[in-house]
């Protein structure tokens, strides 16, 4: 069949056909409906239903290197050994069912050991941000009442002075790093398992007996607004079983659309293996790339902090098929000078969500790379990913998230509530088992945002005739210029087509008369150069004249960005604006 013809011949089913034969009983991504507080939800029936039995499934791939960090490689037994190790070391000291255990570390392998050992007891795992400061990890322990933390030593260095304050912690546990004296509450985590290199001589241990279930609060995690204080978003194990189905129900949705037989999972084949390029604290990180890896016996590679150089040696090495994280990550290794000097034709897969991607993106990643495109949509509030494609589906709608899961749901409303008709621009909301039951002590905010299970993600957007949602902008991100709105979005992703563009950013400069006018920042690709005139004339020769930049700044710098990959407006407005 020519290029031509296949072209024509796809998509082989409907979304709706694909849907039907995916969660028809018997499939492994089987839809069942069950009530969650007094409301009719439709759920994976095959989904873990608490991190038990992810922890579990897990297990069962052995020998199998589950995370690579640097030189050191662990097996998915020895993470089994010293989580199982230190899970038992937490009970001793008084940890049960509803407690608040916090981390905070890079993404090294005692990042999902610690957060493991706790949730196996019933805690509620409280993954703090590794980026923030000494002030502000103070804020999240104090804001989820921890009693214990797990802590890497740049991590205690922040704390350490903070610790006279924490006066509900009664733990502080230790890794890579030195014990700050004179609190005889830290201890090191070494003294309780021992460094990577000796956690396959643990004893085989003993599962918590402590009953679980998949409506038990399992997790905090900290929204990561570029704003304000950040509110922990209080998630269930249910939240995070739904976040291993997703991907992989992406991704054989793609096959049966193109009219293939998907892959049989065959434990016996090498594993997959994937590069991490965002933290585990974040929620993509842990219930969209850590826990769906257990499940399926993916190896994890995983950087002290991104760096495109070293991921593009990594990719090499260690053969890595697939990448997820944000789309600066896909942009920087496409951009990166030295690229072509690299064999990356292990890649097969490159996924992202997060932050806005450039519609280009998915052309560049289609044709210059072995890999198939993926996005989607979620947020921290939504336990990551509520809607999602892959391949062709993408590449056909690049300036589309994909439609929601098949156990989730998305409208689009106006201001008064009710629900717009297909096509028109209003605010998002999702609905779904992945949604976080609320903010932790927070019921103001939760009332605010939670409405009837629905949760309003203040995104604005439209939904097409076939279920695909089409992210508009932040609705606190538009700019109204002379009472026309201009959607950043929009105006950034044609900036972003110009080869010597890296990053674009659109923040609004007030205006005496006209309330505000669109200010462009930028940054540019390795050895590339451009003047500002010139993307002022990319822009007005494709917008109306009012959504054109009056002011473009180029910068030789990475664009600030926070640990979920957005771009913080508040910095460049404070800069330019």
């Amino acid at each position: 069949m020519t290029d031509q013809a296949a072209a024509r011949a796809w998509p082989a089913l409907t979304l709706a056909q694909a849907t039907a034969a995916l969660t028809a009983p018997g499939s492994i991504f089987e839809v069942v409906e069950t009530t969650i507080e007094g409301r009719p939800t439709k759920i994976w029936k095959n989904a873990p239903p608490t991190l038990m039995h992810t922890f579990m499934a897990g297990r069962q791939w052995g020998a199998r290197t589950f995370i690579v960090y640097g030189d050191e490689r662990v097996s998915f037994e020895a993470f089994s050994r010293a989580t199982l190790a230190l899970a038992a070391d937490l009970k001793a000291r008084g940890v049960k069912k509803g407690d608040r255990v916090a981390v905070a570390m890079r993404n090294v392998p005692e990042w999902p050991v610690s957060f493991f050992a706790a949730g196996l007891l019933g805690a509620i795992v409280t993954p703090l941000n590794a980026w923030w400061s000494g002030e502000e990890l103070a804020y999240g322990l104090k804001d989820s009442g921890s009693t214990v933390v797990l802590v890497d030593g740049e991590r205690l260095e922040r704390i350490a002075p903070h610790l006279p304050e924490l006066t509900d912690l009664t733990d502080v546990l230790v890794c890579r790093g030195r014990e700050a004296s004179g609190d005889p509450r830290v201890g090191t985590l070494e003294a309780v398992i021992g460094s990577p290199d000796a956690w396959p001589d643990l004893p085989a241990g003993e599962m918590p007996d402590v009953p679980l279930d998949p409506e038990d609060p399992a997790a905090i995690f900290y929204t990561s607004g570029t704003t304000g204080f950040p509110k922990g978003a209080l998630g269930t194990h249910r939240n995070a079983g739904c976040g291993v189905m997703a991907g992989l129900y992406s991704l054989v949705r793609a096959f049966v659309r193109r009219g293939e037989t998907p892959p049989a999972m065959d434990p016996t084949a090498p594993p997959k293996v994937g590069l991490v390029s965002i933290p585990f604290f974040h929620t993509t990180g842990c219930n969209a790339l850590l826990l769906p890896a257990l499940v399926t016996g993916q190896t994890l590679v995983c950087q002290r902090r991104f760096d495109a150089a070293e991921a593009l040696m990594l990719i090499e090495r260690e053969k890595i098929n697939l990448i997820g994280g944000v789309p600066t990550v896909a942009i920087q290794l496409l951009q990166h000078p030295d690229r072509d000097r690299y064999d990356l034709s292990s890649l097969e897969t490159v996924t992202y969500g997060g932050a806005a991607a450039p519609t280009d993106l998915v052309r560049q990643i289609d044709d210059r790379t072995t890999a198939r495109p993926g996005s989607g949509w979620g947020m921290t509030e939504t336990s990551a990913t509520h809607t999602h494609h892959f391949g062709e589906d993408y590449v056909n709608r690049p300036d589309s998230c994909g439609p929601a899961m098949p156990v989730s749901a998305i409208k689009v409303v106006g201001p008064d509530g009710a629900e717009l008709p297909t096509g028109e621009v209003g605010e998002l909301l999702a609905y779904g088992p992945n949604i976080v039951k609320g903010y932790w002590n927070k019921p103001e905010a939760t009332a605010e945002t939670f409405v009837d299970g629905w949760v309003r993600t203040g995104d604005l957007a439209r939904i097409d005739e076939e279920g695909f949602c089409f992210i508009v902008d932040r609705a606190k991100d538009i700019i109204i210029r002379g009472g026309e709105n201009i959607y950043c979005q929009e105006v950034e992703a044609i900036l972003f087509e110009h080869p010597a563009v890296a990053e674009a950013a659109l923040i609004a400069k007030p205006h005496p008369v006209l309330g505000e006018v669109p200010v462009a920042v930028v940054s540019l690709a390795p050895e590339q150069t451009v003047d500002a005139d010139t993307l002022k004339a990319l822009t007005a020769s494709r917008l109306a004249a009012f959504k054109t930049p009056v002011e473009v700044h180029i910068l030789n710098e990475p664009l600030p960005r926070n640990a979920a990959g957005k771009v913080v407006k508040g910095e460049l407005k404070a800069r330019f604006a």
